[in-house]
């Protein structure tokens, strides 16, 4: 029996897209994003292996903002184990002495990377496939450290909007990332906003029309914890602030 060839665009749209879709994954990380405290040497993760027969590798790696592999200021402690079926296992994140580097005034971002690693099959013609997940980690100076009732205070304070040529441009004046995860209004989610990260002292123009958001619209964004929660904004001529905060 003789295997059909994949193409190589079809197979990577595959392999792509898994990369998002982890439903079917046997190594589990216990969070969506990572925030790591300046004032800590090291964290610890949580993963599981969800196979109830076969053990899996795990491997995983940090990635700074333009997607490049590194072992300083940040590394993964180990690099990579075996998990046994239906086990718990950790992986460090350690601090090394350049961490006093980064800023001090504002988030930095990497991203954490975990790959499983089946075990080699015996059965001929196995098409083998290694699962990754990439999530975002976030370095967090100590000094921007703060509870979540701290952090939506910031966020209601610094993010504000500015209508600009028939659209909303989103300002985030904070020291931290913000994620926009979806935008609209009265409760309504609009298609053309797509997931946006907003970096420290930046912005970015929504790409919808402001006529269509309203004079009361609303940004979705994600916390610390994986949340939606919802920022709603009250706007007096081209300057939007916020007025309501949703819990999501």
């Amino acid at each position: 029996m003789k295997m059909k060839l994949i193409p190589a665009a079809l197979m990577s749209f595959f392999l792509g897209a898994m990369l998002v879709q982890q439903a079917n994954a046997a190594i589990a990380l216990d969070r969506t994003r990572i925030i790591f405290d300046g004032g800590s040497k090291s964290m610890s993760l949580n993963i599981s292996n969800k196979n109830k027969e076969l053990p899996y590798l795990a491997q995983g790696w940090i990635e700074d903002a333009d997607g490049n592999k590194i072992d300083s200021p940040l590394i993964l402690l180990p690099p990579l184990q075996r998990v046994e079926p239906q086990a718990k296992s950790q992986i460090k994140i350690q601090s090394l002495p350049g961490i006093n580097l980064l800023s001090q005034n504002k988030e930095t971002l990497f991203y954490f990377n975990l790959r499983e690693i089946p075990p080699r099959s015996n059965k001929p013609n196995t098409l083998q496939i290694a699962l990754q997940t990439r999530i975002k980690m976030f370095y967090r100076p100590h000094a921007l450290v703060k509870n979540s009732s701290e952090m939506i205070a910031v966020f209601k304070e610094k993010v504000t909007l500015t209508r600009e040529n028939g659209k909303y441009r989103v300002n985030n004046s904070s020291p931290y990332f913000f994620t926009v995860a979806a935008a609209g209004t009265g409760n309504k989610e609009l298609s053309e906003v797509k997931p946006t990260m907003i970096a420290p002292q930046s912005n970015a123009v929504l790409p919808v029309s402001a006529e269509k958001m309203g004079n009361a619209p609303e940004i979705t964004f994600i916390n610390d914890y994986g949340g939606r929660p919802k920022l709603v904004f009250h706007c007096n001529g081209t300057e939007c602030r916020v007025g309501d905060y949703k819990e999501g």
